[in-house]
């Protein structure tokens, strides 16, 4: 029968990541220098998480999630003003870079082949338009310091560095944003369960038994950033369930907005669901072509509630 782990019990009785106090870290300080300027931030969870089976892994369970959605909206913070905490899945989508994927306008599509003797590489001029802006979007977040990135891939990595960079950012007060994007995933295998080298089929079945991950949501409202805006997510298949889903979650967790997304329809309708109001933002749907993504349309939503929440205290 499966425990019913706690929060508490979460962080006391499972060992740390390896990486978690140095993450920590420059979380501190990024936060510290953005916050010494009066600079909002923002912590957008992106991608999924994965559920190892053993502790060298071979085998885990995965999240559907590329990182879409978290890597485009980082990108629109950033525009917006924010100094973003890119907290990522290892290897998904990445903000500026997603738009050059090994699938999408491959690198070397995008170069010419240089003369025999030659040694510089140069775009093709049919790119050139397309590269300069984002380019160059990317290079003035660089320049002015106002990305961090922060990787995870296992949810045991997810949820200690959740933890850690929210406390990091109480801080800021309602200047943090919490804008969680990530694909969380809903059971795990504690550490002391995992076998300690890969599972042997030997033509055997495997019964598996998975933990519920603890829900640190009201956690992190109530205890780790208690002024910050907090947003999450969901994501249905059912579009019957998806507003009172939504509204559950915020009676459970008291946070301030859910996304909605249906699977079927992500890319160009989603519903901002609050307390006491929901919000429809839709696009023109397949066959027409939208005029941009759905996430500058979010993050312009978004930015403007939280800073309605900063000025009303």
């Amino acid at each position: 029968m499966s425990r019913a782990w706690t929060a508490e019990a979460f962080y006391t009785q499972l060992e740390e990541p390896p990486a978690l106090a140095e993450h920590t870290q420059h979380v501190r300080e990024f936060v510290a220098r953005q916050g010494a300027e009066g600079r909002k931030v923002v912590l957008v969870t992106s991608g999924g998480t994965t559920v190892p089976l053993e502790k060298n892994v071979v085998r885990f369970l995965d999240n559907f999630s590329a990182g879409t959605r978290g890597a485009a909206s980082a990108e629109y913070f950033l525009e917006a003003g924010y100094a973003v905490i890119f907290m990522s899945r290892q290897f998904s989508q990445f903000p500026f870079t997603r738009w050059y994927s090994h699938t999408t306008n491959p690198l070397f599509d995008l170069l010419e082949e240089p003369a025999e003797g030659e040694e510089r590489v140069r775009v093709s001029q049919d790119h050139v338009k397309g590269l300069l802006p984002i380019l160059h979007s990317y290079h003035e977040a660089k320049r002015r310091g106002r990305l961090l990135t922060v990787p995870f891939v296992t949810v045991i990595e997810y949820l200690f560095l959740l933890k850690n960079v929210s406390e990091a950012m109480a801080p800021l007060g309602r200047h943090g944003m919490h804008y969680l994007a990530a694909a969380v995933s809903d059971f795990f295998v504690p550490t002391d369960k995992l076998s300690e080298h890969k599972i042997q089929s030997d033509n055997q079945s495997l019964t598996l038994q998975l933990e519920p991950v603890p829900k640190v949501l009201g956690a992190l409202v109530d205890s780790w950033a208690p002024d910050a805006y907090v947003v999450s997510f969901k994501l249905e298949t059912d579009d019957k369930m998806l507003i009172p889903k939504a509204e559950r979650s915020l009676r459970n967790y008291g946070h301030h907005l859910v996304i909605g997304n249906l699977l079927q329809r992500r890319k160009y309708e989603i519903v901002l669901v609050e307390p006491h109001d929901h919000t429809w933002i839709r696009l023109p749907s397949p066959p027409a072509a939208p005029p941009h993504e759905i996430e500058r349309d979010i993050v312009a939503a978004i930015a403007e509630r939280h800073q309605a929440w900063i000025a009303s205290v």
